[in-house]
């Protein structure tokens, strides 16, 4: 093993050229969605109200390879490859006999994952001669995400934030704002969905489920006006899988084989669908045997306590009905500072990986997360997003656990994004006023 390496960094030229798709590869088909009024499958007309029909195919595709356009491969460069780095100083920290590295997605644009998705939907919608979209957020990284990519391909953008994040993070909308979107409080009183959801719930902190209403109205009341969304659906964990696939060819640069354990944070499934999915098909095929642990916050634990059956995505029931696990439609979590992992359901490919025990997950509490984020970035230089913390937290715990037992495993933590905006929360913890969730 090249016990020197610190980070493992990528050419430009091994950027994938290609999306992976795992829906052929697995050995049962995922359930499909469901159309609202019908409740029969949905076909891919159906969705056109919303999508170009580029991500439609996307959607429903069961090709293995989907190759990535040109200029949006070309957008990418400005911060893919991302490191792999082996986590040194944190595992002298906690004296671990593991091997810990991260895959640190917080040198985008805009500080996370997000924006590997958004820059692909906002080429696909330009490219269909769309205007503008519409879209919700919850910690402000997707809309954030989506600010950047629509400015990118001069388009508008209109963002429908969570409430208790738009208040509790100011900086974020501000963000969003400097890229030139239009950014609203969630639920508002702009749309129908929005009043009438002000008026079922009074006073509401907000939720995802009721952000999206508000953007999904926006969009199919104009022509010119396509909705797009930063996790859930299978179009935007496929443009997610790049993550993995660096990730991948960085494990031989340290002179690793495939980890033991994969720890990302799960709230509706692009980050954990993004690192994971590739594991999985490794997994599948014999060549690894990585335990992959979704880390979701005790506050929306829709993995480890919800339902798997049909449900909304939203909470007007304006969507299709997804086979996901779900604490339902009308669920509002505690208004906790992992905004992006506030969601009452979980990815419907994410939920299937999770039927089909090829996933493990975990809750883990806010004190716990928050606990490991800042022993992250006391030993490595960097502060991580709130919902990065979760995934840590899960990270340290299998790492204690093996110093315990004298094992030295390896452990991959999917870290999603910085946490620079997230500093409020921090205070909050380092002063001893958080609440446990």
């Amino acid at each position: 093993m090249t016990t020197a390496l610190t980070h493992a960094v990528l050419p430009e030229s091994d950027i994938p050229t290609h999306w992976y798709n795992i829906v052929p590869d697995l050995p049962t088909a995922p359930p499909p969605p469901l159309h609202p009024g019908t409740k029969q499958p949905l076909q891919a007309e159906d969705l056109t109200p919303l999508f170009p029909m580029a991500l439609i195919e996307q959607e429903v595709s069961t090709e293995r390879w989907i190759e990535i356009p040109g200029p949006v491969r070309d957008l990418l460069r400005l911060w893919r490859p991302s490191p792999l780095s082996r986590a040194r100083r944190l595992e002298e920290a906690i004296g671990t006999t593991a091997r810990i590295y991260y895959k640190y997605e917080g040198a985008s644009p805009v500080g996370s994952h997000k924006t590997n998705s958004a820059v692909a939907q906002a080429y696909a919608n330009a490219q269909a001669g769309i205007k503008k979209l519409s879209t919700e957020t919850g910690a402000g990284q997707w809309g954030s995400a989506l600010a950047f990519a629509t400015q990118a391909f001069g388009m508008e953008c209109e963002v429908f934030q969570v409430r208790s994040t738009y208040d509790s993070k100011p900086y974020r909308h501000v963000l969003m704002e400097t890229f030139g979107a239009t950014v609203h409080s969630s639920p508002s009183e702009l749309t129908n969905a929005g009043r009438a959801l002000r008026e079922r719930f009074p006073d509401t902190p907000g939720s995802l489920g009721m952000a999206i209403s508000e953007a999904v109205e926006v969009a199919a009341m104009s022509d010119d006006t396509n909705y797009s969304l930063g996790s859930v659906l299978n179009h935007v964990l496929l443009h997610q899988t790049v993550i993995g696939l660096e990730a991948l060819k960085q494990h031989a640069m340290f002179g690793e084989q495939a980890p033991d354990h994969l720890f990302a944070c799960a709230g509706g499934g692009s980050n954990l669908g993004g690192i994971a999915i590739p594991y999985v098909r490794e997994n599948l095929e014999g060549r690894a045997s990585t335990h992959i642990v979704a880390c979701e916050p005790k506050a929306a634990p829709s993995l480890t306590q919800g339902e798997y059956r049909y449900d909304f995505g939203d909470t007007s029931g304006m969507t299709p009905l997804l086979k996901m696990y779900t604490l339902g439609a009308d669920f509002v979590p505690d208004p906790v500072h992992a905004g992006g992992l506030r969601y009452h359901g979980m990815a419907p490919l994410i939920s299937h990986l999770y039927s089909e025990q090829l996933i493990d997950a975990v809750a883990i509490g806010q004190l716990e997360a928050f606990d490991a984020g800042v022993l992250f970035a006391r030993a490595e230089g960097i502060v991580p997003a709130s919902e990065s913390n979760h995934a840590i937290a899960g990270a340290l715990r299998e790492a204690r656990k093996a110093t315990e037992e004298g094992t030295s495993p390896v452990i991959l933590i999917g870290v999603s994004g910085s946490g620079q905006l997230d500093l409020p929360a921090y205070q909050e913890f380092l002063a001893g006023r958080m609440a446990d969730s």
